[in-house]
């Protein structure tokens, strides 16, 4: 198994060619969609990238969870996630800070989970 120097590099790697940004904007803290200017389009060709990288498969949904902050999804509650909302961010995405997110649990902040640590805990826990 890769160290997690190794992730780190092959993901920033993934993250330069996938979005177009140098390698220094690719820090552990740096948010997909904030920070590297991803949108939604881009999440299936870092998951298309990342599974070639790394010679594992990625279910859809796994890495970037959908529709879990949709006001229909019986999670969100005057524009927060709920507590119960908050345990289902738990559940769908361990390998993402959500102890973070808690403490200011509004919907506009989901995108801040998706971060490059984020990929790398959750590419390390596949390759385990």
């Amino acid at each position: 198994m890769p160290s997690a120097d190794e992730i780190y590099e092959k993901v920033r790697d993934t993250l330069v060619d996938a979005l177009g940004v140098d390698d220094d904007e690719v820090t552990p803290k740096a948010t997909l969609i904030g920070d590297l200017g991803a949108e939604s389009i881009d999440f299936l060709d870092i998951v298309f990238r990342l599974e070639k990288n790394f010679d594992i498969k990625i279910p859809r949904g796994e890495l970037f969870p959908e529709n879990l902050a949709t006001a229909d999804s019986g999670f969100v509650a005057d524009g927060k996630v709920t507590t119960d909302g908050i345990a289902q961010l738990r559940t769908k995405m361990p390998h993402a800070d959500i102890d973070s997110f808690a403490k200011d649990p509004v919907v506009s902040r989901i995108s801040d989970l998706f971060t490059v640590d984020m990929i790398c805990k959750f590419i390390a826990a596949r390759l385990k």
